[in-house]
């Protein structure tokens, strides 16, 4: 019965898809905005400035911000 349910859903939105006109290039839009903010924007303005540090590093690192924004936010 599940998977009768899931099966006719699934068909639903296959064929919702496979008639759209507009709705194809609207949700291509959407795609592409989407790997400009997730992909190309991390790569410029948020570089991954830990991958050269040892695991210890890191875990101080991580652990100091932690206890620093926490501080920070019970003396607001």
């Amino acid at each position: 019965m599940l998977i009768m349910n899931i099966i006719g859903i699934y068909r639903f939105y296959a064929d919702g898809f496979r008639s759209m006109t507009t709705g194809r290039v609207l949700w291509f839009i959407i795609l592409v905005k989407l790997f400009v903010m997730f992909f190309i924007i991390k790569l410029f303005f948020f570089p991954s400035f830990l991958k050269d540090k040892t695991a210890e590093e890191k875990q101080d690192y991580v652990g100091n911000e932690l206890i620093m924004r926490a501080s920070d936010s019970y003396a607001k």
